[in-house]
């Protein structure tokens, strides 16, 4: 069973070509190696997978190997999500901390002014050259 096709259809990845994307990038990893697209996997082989959002790695054991993309109920039965808590918590943390970011560059300056922000700063201030 090759690596990306399994990673896709478990669901891991929302298309085979990301998978094979990261596969050749390296960030697919098998007890410390980088994977190509086209490794083989068998039951029981431990993948260092990174998380959709790049937050974390997630440690995935392999239960079943499944050929065809499947619902999702039976795709998370073929792998084994071996992340530790401390991991989690600590990539929420820093996924909330984004968050928060998004929403202070959405609502303040945002590099560049507009006409319209300029012609009020040159209102209030005068000037500027």
């Amino acid at each position: 069973m090759r690596v990306d096709k399994w990673l896709w259809a478990v669901r891991l990845y929302k298309t085979r070509s990301q998978a094979s994307h990261d596969c050749s990038a390296g960030k697919v990893k098998r007890s410390g190696n980088h994977l190509k697209p086209s490794s083989s996997l068998k039951i029981g082989d431990l993948l260092e997978v990174p998380a959709p959002d790049n937050s974390h790695k997630r440690e995935i054991k392999i239960i079943e190997l499944i050929p065809k993309r499947v619902c999702a109920s039976l795709a998370q039965a073929a792998y084994l999500d071996l992340t530790s808590a401390e991991i989690l918590a600590e990539a929420a943390e820093r996924r909330l901390a984004e968050k928060v970011n998004r929403q202070f560059r959405k609502e303040g300056d945002q590099g560049r002014l507009t006409k319209r922000k300029r012609r009020r700063w040159e209102d209030r201030e005068g000037k500027f050259f």
